[in-house]
């Protein structure tokens, strides 16, 4: 049966079309730079909020009833992989993600569920047979279920780490079947609630053995996707132990794991850590670990991971002007990580949702494209620091001075003048870029 049979197929058809099925910014096979918005923007479909969520929320129960919910168990699973393939043709998405427990039903046994999984997953290679629609990434999860209580491969029972560890080789096991490119590690409960009846120390030697085990394994398959942390402060846990690229990094360096890590960075998770998406996305990029994206927007005025589609053009501009300055992601792509609105209950709200995102990615990557091509902020920046390319400046960064030579150049330079940042005149230049990319 076709679950969105009364829905067309979603095509651009410019800034000035007022059909609310249609791209009026993205253009797949636009070329952008070197590459069509396809290639640069690689956008994904995420199979738990799109085709499992049902609108619940800490107050109140589920609002959105999909016409595959009367199915239970099996046949549920079964109906969901039918809808997905029908979404993703529908949208011409090329890549989705999922959770092993999205895509088919837990058993009363580990085996039962590797069953169902085995299934499921059959059915999903055959799909892709005969779609445009691949693979981006897969993951296990591990926070859920009550037995994920006190974390997964941070758990303070052994069980639970032997648990998790045989969830994510059948992980890997099945990213390889289905041409995965990528593996994501989400530590939802990889974190303490309190330092009173924690060993901090022990919990990290742990993820850092589950890492390598990880590692060793995908080498013995054969799996070649990119490793992914995604970063989160906190919900579920109180601190997380992956807060942000920059406790990430931490944390692969340590345990010397930053040669087959890279970060996928969530736009909601960065507000949550303090820090807004550019930021991690930047960190990420300056130290050659930015791997992928979980494309979303957070809503300010509330403290938790609330994952609304993007629509902030603002915020897309900059997301991509780093993007652009990393070469793309790679072998990672933009994932809407991102949910309906409790009140937007109609199939064809997953549509608009969508559409807007995607949009609003096209809008920011044709806006940044245009500023870097300008060298608008690459230009303030290298006059910025332009102290450093003469003089004392210049011999600090060739390493060719020392603290008695610079006690003797501040004794005769203490006269000293800053130039302005000019910040409100910077935000104007990209509000105009903004509104006349597509003039």
């Amino acid at each position: 049966m076709g679950y969105f049979e009364q829905f067309p197929q979603v095509k651009y058809e410019g800034i000035q079309s007022q059909n609310p099925y249609a791209f009026k910014y993205y253009n797949p096979g636009e070329r952008v730079g070197d590459k069509t918005m396809e290639e640069w923007l690689r956008f994904s479909v995420a199979y738990w909020h799109t085709f499992t969520a049902n609108g619940e929320d800490p107050f109140g129960a589920g609002t959105m009833v999909r016409s595959w919910d009367h199915l239970d168990g099996m046949d549920r699973a079964k109906a969901r992989v039918e809808a997905a393939f029908e979404f993703f043709e529908k949208m011409q998405v090329p890549y989705f993600c999922f959770h092993d427990i999205d895509v088919a039903p837990e058993g009363d046994t580990l085996k039962e569920t590797f069953d169902n999984l085995d299934e499921i997953v059959g059915m999903i290679k055959e799909y892709m047979k005969n779609s445009r629609t691949q693979l981006l990434w897969n993951t296990a999860n591990m926070f859920t279920h009550p037995r994920f209580t006190h974390g997964a491969a941070t758990s303070s029972n052994a069980d639970v780490f032997a648990f998790a560890a045989a969830k994510v080789k059948k992980g890997l096991e099945i990213g390889k079947e289905l041409g995965g490119q990528n593996y994501v590690f989400w530590g939802g409960r990889e974190g303490y609630e309190t330092l009173l009846n924690t060993d901090m120390k022990f919990e990290l030697d742990n993820l850092g053995r589950f890492f390598h085990m990880a590692v060793d394994y995908a080498k013995e398959i054969g799996f070649d996707g990119q490793f992914l942390i995604e970063p989160k402060p906190k919900e579920p846990t109180k601190h997380q132990y992956d807060f942000d690229v920059a406790s990430g990094l931490a944390f692969l360096r340590t345990y010397g794991l930053e040669d087959y890590f890279k970060f996928n960075i969530e736009a909601n998770h960065a507000t949550l850590a303090g820090h807004t998406f550019e930021h991690e996305l930047h960190y990420a990029r300056a130290n050659g670990l930015l791997g992928s994206v979980d494309a979303n927007q957070g809503d300010l005025l509330l403290g938790w991971d609330t994952d609304e589609f993007p629509t902030d053009l603002y915020s897309t501009t900059l997301a991509m002007y780093e993007i652009l300055k990393n070469g793309g992601l790679g072998t990672g792509g933009l994932n809407f990580d991102a949910k309906l609105r409790r009140g937007s209950i109609a199939d064809e709200d997953l549509f608009h949702a969508h559409i807007a995102g995607m949009d609003s990615f096209a809008v920011g990557l044709k806006v940044a494209h245009k500023l870097l091509e300008d060298r608008v902020l690459e230009g303030i920046i290298d006059d910025r620091y332009s102290s450093y390319q003469k003089g004392i400046g210049k011999d600090i960064v060739n390493g060719e001075t020392d603290f008695k030579k610079l006690y003797e150049y501040a004794l005769e330079h203490d006269q000293i003048e800053n130039k302005s940042n000019h910040v409100e005149q910077i935000r104007a230049k990209i509000n105009q870029y903004l509104l006349t990319a597509f003039a």
